[in-house]
């Protein structure tokens, strides 16, 4: 944000000598200063983005310090800059220089070109979008790149089970199960939970990319009242399952004689009984496609609005610090006040200190917040434990603390890697269909709204109500003992600004 000097009021006559020296001084302060190449970089996504097969993914490139690009190429490409995503070069966009595998795929956004700032959709995501992403910033005189990897996940349909026959007295189930990536594992088990060993395993990729499997087991007569099977993609952590129940008195015995007096027995009824589960198929079928197209219009409609809603959020980014001087004595935090880890070695304690949290390891934010809207995101990587949201200024800082909106936090946070949930007073789960990569934190103080956006795919997480009475600060907890694989730490993203906002946020901002 750009801090202008204050100007007199000219309304009072001010003299023409002292008028001429002042528009001088004011044309040699707006005259941009000489920028040296070498400082200029390009910021992209950072981390594997994870996108489902056939929705939309968004990749967000920008220069820092913030320059206009409108006169710049920009090239999204894959592995190597010949690959071209997309091309825009001379104010206009290329698309007869794209791979064909992206033609009438992409969209490129450049409300805030002018800010250095683009954004590149790509529709109808397959697996074969998947590795290495680049964009390139091209001038006359500085060319800067930055490069991503792309994650591509399917989720396939409901497994089917379905009766392949008798053999040896025993009963043959079939499992199927398409639409999957990446290659999905499957899973069969007894009414006890314990896993049965499947007969057969065959998993095909199709023209798409997509993965096509089919397993068998066979089931001992009357050991086991249900079956199921269950089919798992590893990369969401997400899976899909059926349950069949196998009837006693209709599994086949040894002998041949009661296998043909089963059948007499049974063939009649049965039949009639088909007839009428023809009839009632065929209605239910289409009351489910009405159902489905219902349901999932709701789904498209709740999807654009929160995309929306986030979008709308952006406009009004403030640029967040960490203050050092409320850290737990656990914690670090970097020099430039954007990034908070877990000390490899943990410091004595610090006596005496009011300001500091003697046992919550966590960290506040400088700024404050009594008025106004105000949006930051923060990178959360692949840490299995944190908690982000706000808390108010106030809030004891010697104890353990109780996180809930009744003693001054408001919260969401992340246990063991995919527990997801806020405090309110007490745990509720929280449901995401793609685990977040970096989190928007959105708080509008006069609506009494705190709202939590997985950036990862635009989706909205949860909102918080709440009629604030004082003053708030931004709440960054990594958990100093993390337990997972990747200790990344807890980093506030720079996020663009276009010059509108920054205008907007000047006049509402109501920092302390």
């Amino acid at each position: 944000m750009v801090d202008f000097p204050v100007f007199p009021d000219f309304s009072q006559g001010v003299p023409l000598p002292s008028s001429v020296f002042f528009l001088t001084h004011l044309l040699l302060l707006l005259q941009p200063g000489e920028l040296n190449s070498e400082e200029v970089r390009v910021v992209g996504p950072g981390e594997p983005i994870l996108a489902l097969v056939g929705e939309e993914v968004e990749f967000s490139c920008h220069l820092s310090p913030y320059l206009d690009a409108e006169d710049m190429e920009i090239r999204w490409f894959r592995s190597q800059t010949s690959d071209v995503v997309h091309l825009y070069q001379g104010r206009q966009e290329l698309h007869s220089q794209q791979m064909a595998q992206f033609r009438n795929r992409t969209k490129l956004i450049k409300d805030y070109i002018m800010d250095g700032s683009v954004n590149l959709q790509l529709r109808g995501v397959i697996p074969a979008d998947e590795g290495l992403y680049g964009c390139r910033f091209l001038s006359s005189n500085f060319s800067r790149e930055a490069v991503w990897e792309l994650e591509v996940a399917g989720l396939g349909s409901d497994p089917h089970i379905s009766l392949e026959g008798f053999k040896k007295g025993d009963v043959q189930l079939r499992c199927s199960s398409s639409g999957w990536y990446p290659k999905p594992q499957a899973q069969w088990k007894d009414h006890k939970g314990q896993c049965l060993p499947p007969e057969m395993e065959a998993i095909v990729q199709d023209a798409r990319g997509l993965f096509d499997l089919e397993t068998s087991v066979v089931v001992q007569g009357g050991s086991h009242s249900n079956v199921s099977c269950s089919i798992q993609n590893s990369l969401l952590l997400q899976k899909k399952e059926f349950t069949i129940q196998i009837a006693d008195a209709f599994l086949p015995g040894s002998s041949p004689w009661k296998r043909a007096f089963l059948g007499t027995l049974v063939g009649l009824p049965l039949l009639l009984a088909a007839l009428m589960t023809l009839a009632l198929y065929f209605l239910q079928k289409q009351r489910r496609c009405q159902e489905n197209l219902r349901k999932q219009a709701e789904k498209d409609k709740e999807r654009l609005t929160a995309e929306l809603e986030w979008r709308a959020a952006q406009q009004y980014a403030v640029d967040v610090t960490l203050d050092p001087a409320s850290a737990h004595r656990s914690l670090e935090v970097s020099e430039d006040g954007k990034s908070v880890s877990s000390c490899t070695a943990v410091p004595g304690p610090v006596v005496g200190d009011p300001q500091r949290f003697s046992e919550q390891t966590c960290v506040l934010s400088c700024q404050r917040f009594s008025a106004g809207r105000h949006y930051w995101e923060v990178h959360v990587g692949r840490r299995s434990r944190w908690f982000l949201g706000v808390c108010l200024a106030s809030v004891p800082r010697m104890g353990p603390g109780h996180l809930s909106p009744a003693n001054g936090y408001w919260v969401m946070g992340l246990w063991n890697r995919c527990e997801y949930f806020i405090l309110d007073p007490h745990r509720v789960a929280l449901t995401l269909r793609v685990p977040p990569r970096c989190v928007g934190i959105f708080l509008d103080w006069e609506a009494g709204k705190l709202s939590f956006f997985n950036v990862s795919d635009g989706s909205h997480i949860f909102t918080f109500t709440h009629t604030f009475s004082g003053t708030l600060c931004a709440y960054f907890r990594p958990r100093a003992h993390d337990g997972g694989e990747h200790p990344d730490p807890l980093t506030i993203c720079p996020v663009p600004v276009s010059r509108t906002c920054i205008l907007e946020e000047d006049e509402t901002d109501s920092w302390l």
